[in-house]
């Protein structure tokens, strides 16, 4: 009997980087936050300072500004570009892939299969890649769209065994990858310490987001155990924080190892 469920070239090498110790910066791009002169300048940075991924998504998607946003980064880059879905409505044929979001931290079922329920025909016909995400949100300071819109309550910010548990139900549920994050618009990051607990918890993939607008941050989720960093907001504001959290992600992958 075969299986319908692959591992997809992005998986496999997302998963090849976590294992040799590389880390990668993913750029998150709300569609209704940018128009195409802003994004434009953040297509011309990453052409002269790393990124690895563009994540496209939103709690508030308008599919109209999606699709044009998309086209855009296709058109213009060869840097792969993963959904970064809330809801059904958010899916696009013209992405590489999709982070299958299931809300891991919440209790609303909703989120965590409904979802992902109506998705799945469309997702079966299409050619994006899928990569099951177990998606942690942490409560930073202030509540966020995410947690608003998914009627969930965030992880305690102080409680990294809970984070740590919840990756590790993730991972024994099958889900591939783990992202943590404070949401869209967080007072201050994902602590170091929680990070460092989901990362000796789980052997996935970590993905961390959310309040990452400094080097100090940046450097402080990549050194607690973070594969992959995700700037948004922050970028959307100042562009050229770019340069510098690339170079600090590449300043992790350019260490020779005895």
């Amino acid at each position: 009997m075969t299986t319908r469920m692959r591992l997809t070239s992005l998986y496999d090498a997302l998963t090849k980087r976590y294992k040799l110790g590389h880390k990668s910066l993913a750029v998150l791009l709300d569609p209704d936050n940018l128009d195409e002169t802003s994004c434009q300048r953040i297509l011309e940075l990453s052409t002269q300072h790393t990124v690895d991924y563009f994540f496209v998504g939103g709690s508030l998607v308008m599919s109209s500004h999606q699709a044009a946003l998309i086209r855009l980064l296709k058109s213009q880059s060869a840097v792969p570009v993963l959904l970064f879905p809330s809801h059904s409505l958010h899916l696009d044929a013209q992405a590489d892939g999709i982070l299958l979001l299931s809300l891991i931290s919440g209790r609303n079922p909703e989120f965590l299969i409904g979802q992902h329920v109506l998705a799945a025909p469309l997702l079966r016909q299409s050619n994006l890649q899928v990569l099951p995400t177990g998606y942690m949100l942490v409560d930073t300071g202030r509540q966020t769209t995410a947690s608003y819109m998914s009627g969930t309550t965030p992880l305690p910010y102080d409680k990294p065994t809970i984070a740590a548990c919840t990756a590790m139900a993730g991972e024994l549920l099958g889900l591939r990858l783990i992202y943590l994050d404070g949401g869209s618009g967080a007072l201050y990051p994902v602590s170091s310490a929680m990070v460092q607990a989901v990362r000796q918890a789980v052997e996935l993939p970590l993905i961390v987001g959310g309040g990452i607008n400094t080097v100090d941050k940046a450097h402080a989720a990549l050194s607690a155990g973070a594969d992959v960093i995700v700037v948004g907001n922050h970028i959307e504001k100042e562009p050229g924080f770019l340069e510098h959290v690339s170079q600090v992600v590449q300043s992790f992958n350019n260490v020779d190892v005895a």
